[in-house]
């Protein structure tokens, strides 16, 4: 992939933290709290300055920012920010710290932070209770809301990172493929562990999540339990494999079925709804188009095959594993496929007795359509 700057990372945190400062001045908004840590993980923290993972970040309305983290020595290694200042200055107290961040950030007159809407009642009274001279909020679109959003269009090196991501697992897919047909893959496990050990080959940070692989006896399940066994893999029947890899932060999630020796006529219709839904369901994958249509149109195609889905066509990736848009039927009227929003596309059927099929890929929304930057598949064997 393109590989950026140091100086061109600096823009690119600088121009997030500007497009979330003007929301903040708009909205009278001065200062925001994005908190990681091991009770509650956001995303936030990094989107906003490139520290990986547990620290506090607080970010005024003329988007200059100061960084808290645990670990300062990552944090002066990784992270673009105004301040850096170690959290054992405030003997590793949130509310401590915070407080004495913000008392430099004040302004005359009326002063509000937003904290996240996932803070718990106990901890909102803790802001209040140190924050006498500030109104704390707490509460739905916030800053925090807003930063959601803006993560759902990714950036060209979000988008760079992504695809870097997905050709990885790519890669991945090839090679369980020819270890399956070879013999050198027999297992869950050993699928399992096949990805954990190409992705950290390839450079990536870890896998998107714990990787799902189910056999034929366990391929009914949406998300199998446990991730995966010392069952046979792939087996006779249908086989699902659901994984990710991330790269620089930015996760790829696929999905592939194997299917292995004779299949039976209600196998062979799973497989062929899946496929044809996972073509059909592409076509509405466009700038524009409401995401409601795009979860129609499948859910049509399967019960015109009587047989229906029973969970969301697909959703976004990025720092996270699920990430907004969400395609579903229950999406907000209003929500539309924009252009650099990357989403997957992951229509699924799922029989006790028949077992499971599901086809899943990672798609970017361009200005003109299009494009899948995955290639999972139905492997035959």
């Amino acid at each position: 992939m393109k590989e950026f700057t140091s100086e061109e990372m600096k823009e690119i945190y600088e121009r997030r933290r500007s497009d979330l400062a003007a929301f903040m001045v708009e909205n009278k908004i001065t200062a925001v709290v994005f908190s990681d840590n091991e009770d509650h993980r956001d995303a936030n923290l990094r989107y906003f300055c490139g520290h990986v993972s547990d620290g506090i970040l607080i970010v005024k309305n003329d988007a200059s920012c100061v960084l808290i983290p645990w670990d300062i020595n990552l944090a002066e290694l990784n992270a673009f920010a105004d301040k850096i200042i170690p959290f054992t200055r405030y003997e590793r107290n949130t509310v401590r710290a915070v407080k004495a961040v913000l008392t430099t950030m004040a302004d005359k007159g009326k002063n509000v932070v937003d904290v996240s809407p996932d803070t718990s009642y106990l901890d909102f009274l803790k802001f209040v209770d140190a924050l006498p001279d500030w109104d704390v909020r707490c509460r739905k679109d916030s800053a925090h809301d807003f930063a959601t959003a803006m993560r759902a269009i990714k950036d060209s090196y979000e988008i760079e990172c992504t695809k870097e991501a997905a050709r990885i697992g790519d890669k991945i897919i090839d090679g369980i493929e020819q270890r399956i047909r070879k013999g050198k893959i027999k297992t869950e496990t050993d699928v399992a562990l096949f990805i954990e050990s190409e992705c950290r080959k390839y450079g990536c940070e870890r896998t998107g999540f714990d990787t799902l692989a189910a056999g034929p006896s366990r391929s009914f399940a949406i998300h199998c339990f446990p991730n995966y066994t010392a069952g046979q893999w792939p087996g006779e029947g249908l086989s699902i494999l659901d994984f990710g890899v991330v790269y620089k932060g930015y996760t790829s999630d696929t999905t592939l079925t194997v299917a292995k020796g004779k299949l039976c006529k209600e196998q062979e219709e799973l497989i062929a709804l899946v496929e044809k839904a996972a073509k059909e369901g592409l076509k509405y994958y466009k700038k524009g188009i409401t995401i409601r249509a795009a979860a129609a149109k499948v859910d049509e195609i399967f019960a015109k095959g009587k047989r229906s889905m029973p969970h969301g066509l697909g959703h976004g990736i990025g720092l996270q594993i699920h990430e907004y848009p969400f395609v579903r039927q229950r999406a907000e009227a209003d929500s539309v496929f924009l252009p650099g929003m990357i989403v997957t596309l992951e229509p699924g059927l799922y029989d006790k007795d028949l077992g499971g099929v599901r086809l899943e890929n990672d798609v970017l929304i361009t200005e003109e359509g299009n494009e899948v930057i995955t290639n999972s598949r139905i492997i035959r064997l």
